[in-house]
């Protein structure tokens, strides 16, 4: 949705009518993943792909139709082998699209953007087939929801979904018994754009900002110490905060898409950025350093009332154990780390 938001905006505000498709099940080698959003103005604007360019044209006309109509509709697209080679692919696929027109829900719209743009985790659940086609809930990691699907059971399933989803920002489709009838309900997981927290400009944060950007992090240095976060050893650093690091966090934010990297092994830097961090949501934590260094953090988060619990969170030493010593070895380990515990994985 974040891709397309910049079109719909001034649709909106022209008056037009307005219809979002969304890939909500792919079969095979199809040519955009799930949750591909494309938008469609009753005057002949588009916005985004749902295939690459296979079955746009099929997309803008039903899209026209729920317009007019009013309704959404689930369409079923086979993406031919000719087709997918045209895109770039090996292989035909067949997807499932979502149209549904925007004007039917500018509350849940309106709250999804605005969570969109505020950085806060949020899944839309749509029944897509079966009853109450078309009914909508947006939900928040902290409980809060608006909308509905339908009746109480249908909602615990879906929150139950939701919660296991937030986890791993995945996207799903699922079905449901709800009385004796079959309802499928496709959830879409709106995630904070990833970013990565550097505390230490020291060599490894070098390299390790380079590979965070090849990955589409924003990445932020952190160091109070001038000398050390400068524009000429981090021309490529989105972003370089000389606060201290409690204050810098803080400022900065840390949500259920940030991945926080100490690389100071200083105690002074080390630990006030911890107690922020372990407080909140963060996706990695990780601090270098010696186990004698890592217990005596240990010792002072104690002290400062942070839980067995959060300091377990840690990834101490920071990074997979791939045997390298050099600056760019240790920032492979340490990226290595953060995808596979973005993956749900140990590494």
């Amino acid at each position: 949705m974040r891709d397309v938001l910049q079109d719909i905006e001034p649709w909106r505000r022209d008056g037009k009518r307005i219809a979002v498709a969304t890939v909500v099940k792919v079969w095979g080698s199809a040519p955009r993943p799930l949750g591909s959003k494309m938008a469609v103005s009753d005057a002949g604007d588009m916005a985004g792909s749902v295939s690459g360019g296979c079955v746009e044209g099929a997309v803008y006309e039903e899209a026209q139709g729920v317009m007019e109509r009013g309704e959404p509709k689930l369409v079923h697209f086979g993406v031919s082998d000719d087709q997918a080679w045209a895109v770039g692919l090996s292989c035909g696929g067949q997807i499932d699209v979502f149209i549904e027109p925007l004007g039917e829900r500018t509350a849940i719209y309106d709250k999804l953007k605005e969570s969109i743009e505020e950085e806060r985790l949020v899944a839309l659940a749509t029944v897509v087939a079966g009853p109450g086609l078309g009914e909508q809930m947006l939900l928040w990691p902290d409980g809060s929801f608006l909308g509905d699907v339908g009746p109480r059971e249908l909602e615990k399933h879906v929150e139950d979904l939701v919660a296991e989803l937030f986890g791993s920002f995945a996207s799903e489709r699922r079905t449901f018994d709800v009385t004796g009838e079959e309802v499928e309900v496709f959830v879409e997981v709106h995630p904070p754009r990833p970013k990565l927290i550097i505390v230490g400009a020291v060599h490894v944060a070098i390299p390790l900002v380079t590979f965070a950007k090849a990955l589409g992090l924003r990445t932020i240095v952190v160091d109070p110490r001038t000398a050390f976060a400068t524009r000429d050893r981090f021309p490529h650093a989105d972003e370089l905060d000389s606060r201290w690091p409690d204050e810098a966090l803080e400022a900065i934010g840390v949500n259920e898409n940030t991945f926080v990297a100490l690389l100071s092994h200083d105690l002074k830097l080390d630990v006030p950025a911890l107690e922020i961090v372990l407080r909140r949501p963060a996706r990695y934590v990780g601090a270098l350093g010696s186990k004698k260094t890592h217990a005596k953090r240990v010792a002072a988060l104690l002290e400062r009332g942070i839980s067995d619990d959060a300091i377990a969170r840690i990834h101490n030493p920071i990074g997979l154990d791939l045997g390298g010593r050099k600056a760019e070895e240790i920032a492979v380990a340490v990226i290595a780390e953060m995808v596979a515990v973005s993956h749900g994985r140990g590494g």
